[in-house]
């Protein structure tokens, strides 16, 4: 195997547009997390990979890293697989190159998978706005199909697969028509009067007492 630094996909194309318009090459990494195709992206240095990583020391599969090849399945459904020179490699930085299927066996890889998810990873900014309730639908586009996004900021001491792992279940409980931020908000609508906003918010005590 090569292991100049020119080998590895990422390094060359964080994103290329295949000739043929089905087809196309996202710099991310694509993980099966209880069922649901994740789709990680975000900056070079925000840790997909190594929360690809720690993803599948919990349990879960991975499909491709660094480089994700996608392409339609069907006009609603995009695919997502990775390069067969690279398949079931990743790149950790300080670690270099690691082989998923020799170090955690075959449960721990799958070939392709629908992506389902995005999950954005992206710097924590004081200034900036996230969504505190869960009520803004995101999208992302690959291929002319919305895929369902959420952004979440990185920050040192987070832990990010845990919050992916939450995400996964979470959508899941929404294709299934429970959507637990729109229960809660209809719940403090009920008591508040009107709509409901971030200010709206109850403030929760970090003291536990009990």
């Amino acid at each position: 195997m090569d292991t100049s630094p020119n080998f590895w996909p990422g390094a060359l194309t964080p994103m290329a547009e295949d000739n043929a318009s089905s087809e196309r090459t996202l710099h991310g990494a694509l993980v099966d997390v209880y069922g649901i195709g994740v789709l990680l992206l975000g900056e070079s240095g925000t840790g997909k990979s190594e929360c690809a990583l720690d993803l599948v020391t919990r349990g879960h599969r991975l499909v491709a890293d660094d480089v994700v090849e996608v392409s339609h399945e069907s006009d609603r459904i995009i695919m997502g697989r990775g390069p067969a020179r690279i398949r079931h490699h990743m790149e950790i930085r300080g670690l270099g190159i690691i082989n998923i299927r020799d170090l955690f066996g075959v449960a721990a890889i799958r070939y392709r998978k629908r992506i389902e998810l995005v999950v954005l990873l992206e710097p924590w900014r004081p200034e900036g706005e996230y969504d505190r309730l869960g009520l803004e639908e995101q999208t992302y586009p690959i291929l002319g199909v919305s895929i369902p996004m959420l952004r979440i900021p990185v920050s040192a001491g987070r832990n990010v697969a845990i919050l992916v792992e939450v995400a996964a279940r979470n959508h899941l409980l929404k294709l299934m028509g429970v959507h637990a931020a729109r229960s809660f908000a209809a719940r403090l609508t009920e008591g508040a009067g009107g709509e409901v906003t971030t200010t709206d918010l109850p403030t929760f005590s970090q003291d536990d007492t009990e």
